[in-house]
């Protein structure tokens, strides 16, 4: 492997405009694509801008599209991908380019400030079934990297970010939510704020979740459920008639 090298296809440019640089990088044991694009920086292109922090899949910095699946750089191994033929890594397509493989993903905090905060039940005794604890243990997993958001056909193809709050926050309520302390009601959010009706459960977010965070079965069939139980079930909007919420 001493002499081996492999072509990396990288976008430059910004939202404006780029184009795809062709880069000769020497391999090594190991490699991620992270690395061969370190190794871009330091011998060809020190320019090339590029998010990263851990190295170790936990920090979510460097979402990428490499050969036109949504991965993490630093988790996607130079040997699994074809040798025979360049490697293409471009930004993620869901979010505005600032430059080269750098994206901004700022709309992700403003839809974070709007779901409450976990607020506990009054005199709530602290005592928890396994069962609720794990399921919430799967829900915080999540490192923010974005690759559900950017796979979500309602963000990337719809542009519905003003009516959507993407995957990401689907599985943030829903650890809120389906806390058994927490006190709070955010299914009129879901509903009318963070539109949860237009997904159609194609479970792409699911696939590319370095995680494995059962985002669709776990997080949003159940808060889907629950909307549907709280705003059509017929009983219960017979009741909202005669009792209308102050």
């Amino acid at each position: 492997m001493a002499d081996a090298t492999a072509t990396l296809r990288v976008f430059r440019g910004d939202a404006e405009t780029g184009k795809a640089v062709d880069y000769e990088v020497p391999l090594t044991p190991g490699m991620v694509v992270l690395d061969a694009i370190h190794s871009i920086q330091a011998n060809q292109s020190p320019d090339l801008a590029v998010r990263w922090n851990c190295k170790a899949a936990k920090c979510g910095s460097c979402s990428a599209e490499v050969n036109g699946r949504p991965k993490l750089m630093c988790k996607t191994r130079m040997d699994s991908l074809p040798p025979d033929q360049p490697i293409t890594v471009f930004p993620i397509k869901t979010f505005p380019v600032i430059k080269d493989l750098v994206t901004d993903v700022s709309w992700n905090y403003e839809v974070n400030k709007k779901i409450p905060a976990f607020k506990p039940k009054p005199n709530a005794e602290w005592k928890m079934y396994q069962r609720d604890v794990d399921r919430g243990q799967e829900f915080r997993k999540c490192i923010e990297c974005f690759l559900c958001q950017n796979v979500c056909h309602v963000l990337r193809d719809h542009d519905k970010k003003q009516d959507f709050g993407g995957p990401r926050f689907f599985v943030r309520t829903a650890a809120l939510e389906m806390h058994p302390l927490d006190s709070r009601n955010r299914i009129p959010l879901l509903r009318e704020q963070l539109g949860i009706g237009y997904c159609n459960i194609t479970k792409c977010c699911t696939e590319v979740c370095p995680e494995d965070i059962h985002i669709t079965d776990n997080a949003i069939i159940p808060l889907k459920e629950r909307v549907v139980d709280q705003f059509y079930d017929p009983l219960t909007m017979i009741v909202r008639k005669i009792f209308p919420a102050k």
